[in-house]
C-alpha cells in the first residue's frame, strides 16, 4: 500500500471551523453494504437495539496549548505532550530560533529548552505541568481550525480520564439525552480509555505505508468492559478509531481482556481484525492520515473512497468538528 492510495480531493470550504449545535444535530452518513443513506446523528439511536454494546473512549483532553515568549519578545506556541521526568515535559514548540537553553516565559511560569530531538523539545519547568496548563492552557485545536473554541466544546460529554492532546472526535456528537435514549433501547454503553497523542495525527512521511511507525499511546480496557463485550447478545459498535485501537490492543488471542499499557498498533489495509466489530462510528478524516487508513482497513478502501466522494458531493462537513458516518461490517469482509 502507498500513502498516496489514501489521498482524496477536499474543497477547503468543507473543513468544519466550528462544531454543530446541538451536538447531535450533525449529519450522519450510513454505510451499509454498498448502500449509502443520510440521516442526522441523533437518528443513530434507531440503528441500535437490545443486546448491542456501544464502546466509547472516555479520555479527557487537557488544555495542552500555551502561548509564551522568549526573552527577546518573540512569540512561542507550546503544545505539552507528556511529562518526561521531574519538572521536565516533552513538547511540540513553534517559534523562531528555538535552541537548547532557550528560555520561554509564560504568564505564571518559565521554562528552559534542555533538549531538541526528532522535532520535539524537552522543557524544564519551574512549576508543575498540570498546574500550569490548568491555569494558563487552552484547547489544543488542530491547526486547520482557525476559529477559537472552548475546551468544553472540544470534549466529549463522557470524558473523565485526563490525558489526551486531541479529542476522540466521533464522540463529540453524543449528548447526555441521546446516550440515555440509547440505553433505554437496551444498549450497554461501555468505556475504554486511549489517550490520543501526536502519533495519531503525525503525517505519514513515507509513501510506503509499511515504513510508518506509530508512536505508542496509553490505553486501558477494564474488566467490566471486557465482560460486556465478550458476553454480549447483540452487536459490538465502536465509537471512534481510537476506540477500535484500544479494543484491538487488548485482545488476548481468544477474547477481549482487561489490559492496560502502551500501544503502537498501526491498523491499515490489509488488517485482520481480532474483535468482531459490527459497526464503526467515525468522522471524515484527513487525506493520507493514519485515521483514514484505519477506517479503510475496516470498511474496505474502495468502499470508503466511494463514501468520501459522496460526502464531498453532498457537502458534508469534514474533520474534527465535522459530520459523522457509521460503517456497518460487511459479512465475510473481515475476520470475526
Amino acid at each position: 500500500m502507498k500513502t498516496s492510495d489514501f489521498d482524496y480531493f477536499l474543497p477547503r470550504e468543507l473543513i468544519a471551523q466550528r462544531p454543530t449545535e446541538p451536538r447531535d444535530g450533525s449529519r450522519l452518513m450510513v454505510l451499509k453494504g454498498g448502500n449509502i443513506t443520510h440521516l442526522t446523528f441523533r437518528d443513530i439511536a434507531g440503528l441500535l437495539g437490545p443486546g448491542d454494546v456501544l464502546v466509547v473512549n472516555d479520555t479527557k483532553v487537557i488544555p495542552a496549548k500555551l502561548i509564551g515568549k522568549k526573552a527577546s519578545g518573540g512569540r512561542v506556541e507550546v503544545l505539552f505532550v507528556k511529562k518526561s521526568g521531574d519538572g521536565a515535559c516533552e513538547c511540540l514548540v513553534k517559534g523562531k530560533n528555538i535552541r537548547e537553553n532557550t528560555n520561554i516565559l509564560f504568564d505564571h511560569a518559565s521554562a528552559r529548552v534542555t533538549r531538541i530531538s526528532g522535532g520535539r523539545c524537552v522543557l524544564e519547568l519551574d512549576c508543575d505541568m498540570d498546574g500550569l496548563i490548568d491555569k494558563s492552557g487552552s484547547a489544543p485545536l488542530p491547526p486547520y481550525i482557525k476559529e477559537p473554541a472552548s475546551l468544553e466544546r472540544y470534549q466529549t460529554v463522557y470524558a473523565r480520564n485526563r490525558g489526551s492532546i486531541a479529542a476522540p472526535t466521533a464522540g463529540l456528537h453524543f449528548t447526555p439525552r441521546l446516550l440515555e435514549e440509547i440505553e433505554r433501547k437496551g444498549v450497554t454503553i461501555a468505556n475504554v480509555t486511549l489517550h490520543v497523542g501526536p502519533g495519531t495525527f503525525a503525517p505519514v512521511s513515507s509513501d510506503d505505508v509499511e515504513r510508518h511507525a506509530m508512536e505508542p499511546e496509553y490505553f486501558s480496557v477494564g474488566r467490566e468492559t471486557a465482560d460486556a463485550v465478550n458476553c454480549r447478545e447483540g452487536r459490538l459498535i465502536a465509537a471512534g478509531t481510537t476506540t477500535v485501537k484500544a479494543l484491538e490492543s487488548a485482545y488476548d488471542g481468544c477474547a477481549l481482556a482487561p489490559r492496560e499499557g502502551w500501544s503502537d498498533l498501526f491498523i491499515r489495509p490489509p488488517y485482520m481484525f481480532r474483535n468482531r466489530i459490527d459497526a464503526l462510528i467515525t468522522n471524515f478524516h484527513l487525506p493520507k492520515s493514519t485515521l483514514i487508513m484505519l477506517a479503510s482497513a475496516y470498511a474496505g478502501r474502495e468502499r470508503l473512497r466511494s463514501a468520501y466522494e459522496c460526502a464531498v458531493m453532498q457537502k458534508y462537513r469534514f474533520y474534527s468538528f465535522g459530520d459523522a458516518m457509521i460503517i456497518f461490517r460487511e459479512e465475510g469482509g473481515m475476520r470475526e
